[in-house]
């Protein structure tokens, strides 16, 4: 069962109850209390919710202690759908699909600012017009969505996925992250001296750039978050350098450098994760991150703030369960070559990829000891990541060579996609997630006359814009499949995870320990890892949902292939201490 839903003002709304193809099943129920009316229709039919956005419906649903199973979010449905069709980054609202499907003009979608005023359910009549939210617009644009899905194979369960991602993205959001304030203010402390006041740099930092400055000789004042000032000062001293990136540095010979490096390293972690980004995202001992599904065009999410996906290692430490809890913290061994492995079906390259390690189960194709006295495993990683990424300098190209003479289905599947790209085509997942189409500058700039001309064309910016296209698109194959393998991972953890969550029953049974533990929670992912926060004697038992749900995924988007998904798994009381 499908129910649609439109949010109305002062907390009403309407509900509709829709056939698997989008089809009308029953009248529009008008309701004063949306929420209530969603907490009883998901008691009663676990239903698949449909409505607008997850992100801003489901939010307050959490707070109001509703969770639902499963839902439809239009929103991104319709965004995977004008990826597919060559029409990516097109409005994608529930009012621009459906004037789409009118062939009416296509309002442009709102910017996250004007979309915040909806942070009630609703606050006045005014609210109705914003939203969007008309419960004609969503059945009718859900179902134009689910007859385009009905015709496009394996995207019914792309959208399954990128819609209980939403569901796992809001939930994490409201949960958090375990993390607290006092082992945070402690690494500051130590690394970089007690916080300062008055905008004053912190004691650690200043004493480096009193050094810096003395490094460049006693008249010479050098602030060291001038790159301006950097480059003069080092000018002045003999060695000119266009810039002061690190690995432009590290090849000088001058005291300030490694003074510089310091310098940072230090004042990046306290731009970007010191005390003010400790005052404004972490609260109630939770880091509480807003994470953007789909937020960057391969399928990995992104965040809108707090940086959770660049947790810098040394702030791990911050990350410690709640006494009686723990972290189960698991990542995909080697996600992206297995992938490829999985996708192209090369006998040999499959194989091997049914081992644990596939770098170890690859070395026998190489030598230990030759070349840059790489090892053997180092070379098999080295030409898989260059296979994938376009690498092409050095001796990748050598291993390259190796690689394509034996697992040339693996290597063609991605020369294919490079091809692809290099042509202006798309290309796409194993779902269906598709890359963006080249911009048309990029046309422009690469298309050419005749043969000669588009030979002289490649020794020159076209020939880089071409090159750079291919490389892009040889990696989209393998990362947006891997990104869907990821979600359906999501999916099928948060699923199996409310089995062992809190008694659903309002009068548990005093031997149903659940009920006063409360249930594990997903509370961190980042393109290949998964963070479960559980009560300690229930460890094992999402240790095995994990494995079950990796297993799951790799069913779900593979078949039968005998390639292997592996997890590596850590149970501890911090982050720092997995693996």
């Amino acid at each position: 069962m499908r129910i649609a839903v439109a949010v109305g003002v002062r907390g009403g709304g309407a509900l509709r109850v829709l056939g698997e193809d989008g089809s009308i099943a029953g009248p529009v129920q008008r309701v004063l209390d949306l929420v209530a009316a969603v907490a009883e229709r998901e008691r009663a039919d676990a239903p698949r919710w449909v409505w607008a956005s997850t992100a801003r419906l489901y939010p307050r649903l959490i707070e109001a202690g509703v969770r639902v199973g499963r839902c439809h979010d239009l929103e991104l449905v319709e965004s995977l759908l004008l990826g597919h069709a060559g029409r990516y980054g097109e409005p994608r609202s529930v009012r621009a699909a459906w004037a789409r499907s009118r062939g009416e003009p296509v309002p442009p979608d709102r910017r996250p600012q004007e979309e915040s005023a909806q942070a009630s359910l609703f606050d006045d009549d005014r609210e109705q017009e914003a939203s969007g939210d008309d419960i004609e617009h969503v059945v009718a644009v859900h179902a134009v969505q689910q007859r385009a899905i009905a015709g496009l194979d394996g995207f019914a369960l792309l959208a399954a996925a990128e819609s209980a991602g939403a569901l796992v993205a809001a939930e994490m959001g409201h949960d958090g992250l375990p993390w607290s304030a006092d082992e945070h203010d402690a690494l500051l402390t130590d690394l970089l001296g007690p916080r300062p006041s008055g905008g004053l740099r912190p004691r650690k930092l200043q004493d480096l750039a009193d050094r810096i400055s003395t490094a460049f000789g006693q008249r010479v004042h050098v602030n060291p978050d001038s790159p301006a000032q950097i480059l003069k000062a080092f000018a002045a001293a003999g060695l000119p350098i266009a810039s002061t990136r690190a690995h432009v540095l590290k090849r000088l010979d001058h005291p300030a450098v490694p003074l510089l490096l310091e310098y940072k390293e230090l004042s990046r972690l306290h731009t970007a994760h010191g005390w003010t980004w400790l005052d404004t995202w972490v609260s109630g001992g939770r880091f509480r991150p807003e994470y953007v599904v789909g937020g960057v065009v391969s399928g990995r999410w992104a965040t809108s703030g707090g940086g959770a996906l660049q947790i810098p290692r040394v702030l791990r430490k911050a990350v410690v369960a709640d006494p009686g809890w723990s972290l189960v913290v698991a990542d995909a061994a080697q996600l992206e070559p297995r992938v490829l492995a999985a996708l192209a079906g090369d006998r040999a390259f499959t194989d091997a990829a049914a081992h644990g390690d596939l770098y170890a189960a690859l070395s026998d194709v190489f030598h230990d000891g030759d070349g840059e006295g790489m090892s053997a495993r180092d070379k098999a990683k080295l030409a898989l990541l260059s296979a994938m990424y376009g690498g092409g300098t050095g001796e990748a190209v050598q291993l390259l060579g190796v690689l394509k003479s034996r697992f040339p289905a693996a290597f063609e599947y991605v020369e294919a996609a490079a091809r692809a790209g290099e042509s202006g085509r798309l290309v796409r997942s194993r779902l269906g997630r598709t890359c963006p189409p080249p911009s048309a500058g990029w046309r422009e700039l690469t298309s050419a006359g005749d043969d000669d001309a588009s030979a002289d064309a490649r020794m020159g910016a076209a020939g880089q814009a071409l090159r750079s296209r291919g490389r892009f698109t040889r990696n989209f194959v393998v990362q947006a499949t891997a990104a869907d393998w990821a979600l359906a991972l999501l999916g099928s953890l948060r699923r199996r995870l409310t089995t062992l969550g809190p008694s659903s029953s309002p009068h548990p049974p005093p031997s149903d320990r659940r009920a006063t533990l409360g249930g594990p929670r997903l509370v961190f992912f980042q393109h290949d890892e998964v963070i479960v926060h559980t009560p300690a004697e229930l460890a094992g038992d999402v240790v095995a949902a994990v494995h079950a749900s990796a297993d799951e995924a790799r069913r779900l988007l593979f078949g039968d292939t005998p390639v292997v998904f592996p997890m590596e798994i850590s149970v501890v009381d911090r982050y720092a201490d997995a693996k």
